[in-house]
């Protein structure tokens, strides 16, 4: 899958989930939840311990079933490393052009994070599919992605920070092509109770409101 068609099928879910757990067994686990629950894309986080097996046994395991991505990718070896595990797009908290370069070089999605205006156009100029505008919820969250959209109607954000079930359709109605969710949707006091249906049912909930926030959208 290319840069390309990974971004549209991301666009298309409208939510990226950030599986940011302790360990290996953990993420693929909550991996399996959410795609049960109907959305088949995930972010293992490289904060995770065992983060690039994780991602093997996801890319084995699901294969073409999951928009699999990696997150917390701080430089370009390590997007290379994700590359290799089987990560369709890379995810980075901070802007970082030669990470944006070693995706971009092989045909890979890359959201860079950025914050500022300055960050973002360099960011975009730099060839990012979509800017994570992080931590989004420090600057007013679905307010600032407004603000943002007004000089930049060009560019597509996925908001990171602030996003859970009550506030994902102020974000999608202020114009970002997709969210980033973390740990309103994966959470650690979950995963040590064994509870990952929870997960699942998240997940369906998740799709439910964007379905409705995006229907509000088309008839306003």
């Amino acid at each position: 899958m290319n840069s390309t068609e990974v971004v549209q099928r991301i666009k298309e879910l409208g939510i990226v989930p950030i599986v940011r757990t302790k360990d290996a067994e953990s993420a693929i686990r909550a991996v399996e939840a959410i795609c049960e629950g109907g959305i088949p894309c995930a972010e293992i986080t490289m904060t995770v311990d065992g983060a690039i097996r994780a991602l093997e046994r996801v890319a084995d395991k699901l294969g073409d079933r999951i928009i699999l991505g990696a997150g917390t990718v701080l430089d370009p070896e390590t997007a290379r490393a994700c590359m290799l595990a089987g990560a369709e797009f890379f995810v980075t908290p901070s802007l970082n052009i030669k990470t944006i370069e070693m995706a971009k070089r092989y045909s890979k999605a890359a959201f860079p994070g950025a914050l500022t205006p300055t960050e973002i156009v360099t960011a975009w100029q730099a060839g990012a599919d979509a800017i994570k505008v992080f931590p989004c919820s420090a600057l007013g969250g679905a307010k600032y992605i407004k603000a943002l959209k007004g000089p930049f109607p060009h560019i597509e954000f996925v908001p990171t920070g602030g996003v859970n079930l009550e506030t994902v359709g102020d974000f999608l109605a202020a114009g970002c092509c997709a969210v980033g969710v973390g740990s309103d949707l994966i959470d650690n006091k979950t995963i040590q109770e064994g509870k990952y249906e929870v997960f699942v049912e998240r997940a369906r909930q998740f799709r439910q409101k964007i379905a409705e926030a995006r229907a509000k959208v088309q008839h306003a």
